[in-house]
């Protein structure tokens, strides 16, 4: 007979993450017949093509030469003042929107979702996203008693599609006072696409219409991981001056990561900023988040939040970081388009990518030939309705071939 200690709403099956497992299987492959016969693009962080670690030397090299109490002592709970306003500087550049900005500290991007589920949300509500999706969006309602749902993310053209988007809002609305939002661009995890201009005004039109109109609260949380591989300043960041001059009820949560633009994975540092047109709402916005940091992780990484205030107060240092970073950026268009390119040659059907580092295949049967493309040693993520290769994890050469090795599984298991 079988015991249990754990209260009923943490009671769940015992299971070991899709990304690590997949990984995990990968490695072991590569262990019996070599790294250079083993395709593993499974993981999404940035490696060489040698299979190791890519790291920016740059911000290594300044969370080293920190102060020992630098990194060994506490930050404040809402995070460094000067780690604050650098972030700010991070995420916007050259394109912040007026009105009230504010921020706390938060591991990586992950805290930031978890806040905005926690804060906006009552518990048994319901939080939107698209059907192609980071599986942790899910994990962190579920852990916190909320639901999830999703609208269909591409139409029949393989565009962003405002239908679908605009009947799912209005049927949280029907039923909820607040309608949580979660659109990942650009660069999104795990097709790559990004919203253009254009849509972004089609989205922000209509949220504003819902909250004008419906008195309803709306909370777009955006979720910009990937922001600093995703093209150039205006390409990756000019959507975000449509922020300005929203309605008051219509909240704007950006959700900024260290993780994938310092290529600081392990250091969890990031943050949360909303953007407002009231005072009062952003002030709230701070009182509370800075509330649930203390209750939920008490402070951040010390370091590496120095590491981001020296950055951007130091254009010498900003200037290397950058030189350092397009480099890595380079690496991944290159690897991204050798599979696009080899994608188009061969006839596989992928969804549109526009940056970041990761490409999926839409595919019936996407376990099967998950399976089936292990027997060539190819690794990579299945999803429920396709596939999800990560390119950053993969050379150019290897890219290329594994278009064609995708190709040739699909034709085999759907026939």
């Amino acid at each position: 007979m079988s015991v249990s200690v754990v209260a009923p709403h943490s009671k769940r099956p015992a299971e070991e993450d899709k990304v690590f497992a997949a990984n995990r299987k990968a490695q072991e492959a590569a262990k019996k017949v070599g790294a250079d016969q083993v395709i593993n693009s499974t993981i999404g962080a940035l490696l060489e093509d040698d299979g190791s670690l890519s790291i920016m030397q740059t911000a290594m090299e300044t969370f080293k030469n920190l102060p020992d109490a630098e990194i060994a002592a506490y930050a404040p709970i809402a995070g460094l003042p000067e780690f604050l306003e650098a972030a700010k500087t991070a995420v916007f550049r050259d394109y912040r929107p007026k009105g009230h900005i504010r921020g706390v500290a938060t591991p990586g991007g992950t805290g930031g979702i978890r806040h905005a589920v926690w804060n906006y949300m009552e518990p048994g509500e319901t939080l939107l996203t698209s059907d192609w999706f980071w599986a942790p969006y899910r994990t962190i309602a579920e852990e916190h008693g909320r639901k999830m749902t999703t609208f269909t993310l591409f139409d029949e053209k393989k565009a962003f599609n405002l239908a679908s988007f605009k009947e799912k809002v209005q049927e949280l609305a029907d039923h909820q006072e607040r309608v949580l939002v979660v659109l990942n661009t650009p660069a999104h995890n795990p097709t790559g696409y990004s919203l253009t201009d254009e849509e972004w005004q089609e989205v922000l039109t209509f949220l504003s219409n819902v909250v004008d109109h419906q008195s309803k609260k709306v909370i777009l949380y955006v979720d910009i991981a990937y922001i600093d591989f995703a093209g150039d300043m205006k390409t990756s960041r000019g959507f975000m001056k449509q922020f300005e001059n929203l309605p008051q009820n219509l909240l704007v949560l950006i959700g900024y990561s260290m993780s994938k633009a310092f290529t600081f994975y392990g250091l969890r540092s990031g943050a949360l900023l909303c953007v407002s047109s009231s005072e009062e709402v952003a002030d709230e916005f701070e009182s509370t988040a800075a509330f649930s940091n203390r209750a939920v992780w008490s402070n951040g990484t010390r370091g590496a939040q120095r590491v981001l205030a020296k950055v951007y107060s130091d254009p010498a240092l900003l200037e290397k970081v950058e030189a350092e970073r397009a480099g890595f950026s380079k690496l991944m268009f290159d690897r991204a388009r050798a599979f696009v390119d080899e994608a188009a040659d061969v006839g596989l059907n992928i969804f549109p990518y526009r940056a970041g580092f990761f490409i999926t295949i839409p595919c019936e049967n996407p376990a099967k030939v998950s399976e089936e493309l292990t027997k060539d040693h190819l690794f990579l993520l299945p999803m429920a309705k396709g596939l999800r290769f990560a390119a950053c994890a993969v050379s150019v050469e290897k890219c290329r071939q594994s278009a064609r090795l995708i190709k040739k599984a699909i034709d085999k298991v759907n026939g």
